[in-house]
């Protein structure tokens, strides 16, 4: 609809430049004279060429993001991994469909959030294909799920009509999304559970290494044992 007012407003721009110029210059010089008629109507007719013209490049100038269409990703070459990517570029569109749609503010910044949560999922799968078992069932069951209680949602809210069950579905929906979030949030972190326990395990070894080289204090007592004879065997660390 906006791109049809633009279409408009640049056809009948030429013909409101030549009324202009026409006032205007009425308003400045004598028009009873020939030398003044006939020359406002050259000036006019240039007007009118000039923004005619200006108009049509406008309108053939693509914008750059039409210019530059979307470059589409080559496969990986793992089947998998190619079609959780296009799915993924599936429901983000649809999100942003959504969220454009509903005029309720919490669920669109909701939708947002699980827009920005599902972006991070894809992208930590895609750079580690081997976390693709981890969101099988993201893939397969919750999101679409998601999908479509939102699309339920933006159907009856868009009716204008209040019944029983119209309200108590988008009332469920509101109610639900919360933990949809939060459920989004707790599968994008156990992504990072392997990094987690390997950090994890680095910083204790790096820990002990530098307390045995006194590098974190006092250096670490020598554990003392004994032998079989009574004497002292030190077990250095």
């Amino acid at each position: 609809m906006a791109e049809t007012a633009k279409k408009r407003s640049g056809a009948v721009a030429p013909f409101y430049g030549v009324a202009a110029t026409w006032v205007i210059y009425a308003l400045a010089f004598h028009l009873y004279t020939v030398w003044n008629f006939l020359f406002v109507i050259l000036l006019s007719g240039g007007v009118f060429l000039l923004l005619r013209a200006v108009c049509a490049d406008k309108e053939d100038t693509p914008t750059a993001a039409a210019a530059q269409p979307e470059e589409e990703e080559k496969p990986t070459g793992n089947e998998e991994l190619d079609k959780m990517i296009q799915d993924g570029k599936l429901a983000i569109a649809e999100m942003k469909r959504l969220d454009d749609n509903i005029p309720d503010e919490k669920l669109s910044a909701q939708i947002r959030r699980l827009e920005e949560v599902s972006g991070q999922i894809f992208q930590q799968v895609k750079a580690d294909p081997k976390k693709l078992p981890q969101i099988r069932k993201f893939m397969d069951y919750y999101l679409p799920t998601t999908l479509k209680l939102l699309n339920a949602y933006d159907r009856m809210s868009g009716t204008g009509v209040s019944g029983e069950n119209i309200d108590s579905t988008i009332e469920r929906v509101e109610q639900m999304m919360g933990t949809i979030v939060t459920a989004f949030e707790k599968q994008l972190d156990s992504l990072f559970g392997s990094e987690a326990l390997d950090i994890s395990t680095d910083i204790s070894v790096l820990e002990t290494m530098m307390a045995r080289e006194g590098l974190t204090g006092e250096k670490m007592e020598a554990e003392t044992t004994k032998n079989a004879d009574g004497s002292d065997i030190k077990l250095e660390l």
